[in-house]
């Protein structure tokens, strides 16, 4: 399995810089804001995904080519976010096919492996959207990147791309981690965010005296769970 694909590489030669950069960027937001900016990834994605597929159902059939692309647009991107459970059992499904066929590639009853992929998915929406965008991202940024940068180096990268597979194998799938562990911590915390107005609500009920508060203070900083806790909480 290439991540780095060789062929993407050689198609994207006819990109302009311009092009090619907006990508690039694109990938990085998508690497480092997936989840935050979820909804606006799910909506806009699924929106441009349905209005090509209608296009080209519309140039098929002959018929009103814009009418049908641009109805199926907006039908689609009006159940984006209820069609957003629907893709992680997806993703989550042929996800966990393809692991299995890479690490097993004799193996037999993958639907089963798609299924349990698939429920996955589901139970750990969050973190598998978060770990699903920053994959995307890093592949994105990744093409987008050597495209731009092939004209700089004067040089054949998707020849070398195709001779360090394992290797950009590697450097992908570390880098995805690396921005599920960023999105995780740069996520808000719905837990400590309720902590905080219980404590101003207990605050304000109650009345201590001058000389009590730097201990009230102390407490509640001791009190504060650990860094790898609330990772661990947003992550949930």
């Amino acid at each position: 399995m290439q991540l780095i694909a060789p062929d993407i590489l050689l198609e994207g030669r006819g990109l302009t810089g311009a092009m090619a950069g907006t990508i690039l960027v694109l990938g990085l937001a998508l690497w480092l804001f997936g989840w935050r900016w979820h909804r606006f990834w799910v909506v806009s994605g699924i929106t441009l995904t349905a209005g090509v597929i209608g296009l080209n159902a519309g140039q098929a059939a002959g018929g009103q080519v814009l009418a049908v692309g641009l109805l199926l647009a907006v039908a689609a991107g009006m159940m984006a976010l209820e069609l957003a459970r629907v893709i992680a059992f997806l993703a989550g499904g042929v996800g966990a096919w393809f692991a299995a066929q890479w690490v097993l590639p004799q193996a037999q009853e993958l639907w089963a492996v798609f299924l349990s992929g698939g429920l996955f998915g589901l139970l750990l929406y969050r973190v598998w959207t978060m770990l699903l965008t920053s994959l995307i991202g890093t592949l994105l940024a990744s093409h987008a990147g050597l495209i731009v940068l092939e004209p700089i180096t004067k040089s054949d990268l998707a020849a070398w791309a195709g001779r360090n597979v394992a290797a950009l194998n590697g450097l992908v799938v570390a880098i995805a981690v690396l921005g599920l562990l960023l999105q995780v911590a740069a996520s808000p915390d719905p837990a400590a965010k309720d902590e905080k107005e219980a404590k101003k609500s207990r605050k304000k009920k109650e009345k201590p005296e001058p000389k009590e508060e730097p201990e009230a203070k102390d407490s509640e900083e001791s009190s504060d769970p650990a860094w790898w806790k609330r990772l661990l909480r947003k992550a949930a």
